[in-house]
Formats: C-alpha cells, structure tokens, sequence
C-alpha cells in the first residue's frame, strides 16, 4: 500500500515540510473501474511538500454505500491518524475489491482542522478529473 481557494495559508511545518489547506471551486469527479464514485465542487486541496496535490472531498459528495471501513490506519506527523476504506462496488455488482483506497483524518491535528472527515482518493486505483 502506497504511505500515505485563495492564496494556500501555511498550516503545519517542520524542517522545511509545508502542509497547506486550500478550499477550492474546482469540479472533481471521482471514478473506480469505470464508475462514479464521487463528485463535488467543493473539493480542499492539501499541498504537502514531497507529494501530488490531494483532493479532499466533503463525505455527502462520496458514495459511501460503495465502501466498507478497514482495519487499516496510519499516522503522518502532520495530519494525525489516517482511516482508510475498500472499495467493494454496488451489492451483488462483483466488484473486485480495492482495499485501502480512500483515507480520511477523523481527529485531523489541529493545524489540518479543515481537513476532519474529508475523504481522499490513491491516484493509482481511482482516476481523479478535475476542471474549473
């Protein structure tokens, strides 16, 4: 498993690694195997030093039926503990499974408040659009 606006205002740094918390307009649909699975135009972009922009989406703009909760959690030093989800598509679909593949912070530090809840999306499994 892969480790997890306005002018962005800095909210966590440490030895030069930058977390920044945007609230943007963009259009970001969310697709898995062809399916949406998520959309919203209320997306937060975290800007982390090191890594891709990720969009944090509201939890009513993702179709939670379509995942089940996991065991699996992880902690950055910068955003707190991680919770992730499985992909697992409609009941009686056949989906094949796509563990861990959205994470959401639901006690975010409080330098990532804005954060709390929001779901996000590996890149590698679900194919991410975005249009202003």
């Amino acid at each position: 498993m892969s480790t997890p606006a306005s002018h962005p205002k800095t909210t966590g740094t440490s030895g030069g690694h930058r977390v920044d918390v945007e609230r943007g307009a963009q259009h970001v649909t969310v697709t898995i195997d062809g399916r949406v699975v998520a959309e919203s135009t209320r997306p937060l972009l975290v800007h982390e030093t090191g890594l891709p922009v990720r969009y944090y989406l509201p939890p009513e703009d993702v179709d939670l039926t379509l995942f089940e909760p996991t065991d699996t959690h992880t902690v950055c030093p910068f955003k707190g503990e991680a919770a992730y989800w499985t992909y697992r598509g409609a009941a009686g679909e056949g989906a094949e499974p796509r563990p861990d593949v959205v994470w959401a912070y639901p006690q975010p530090i409080e330098k990532v408040s804005e954060i709390k809840d929001h779901l996000s999306f590996y890149d590698e499994v679900a194919k991410i659009d975005v249009t202003n």
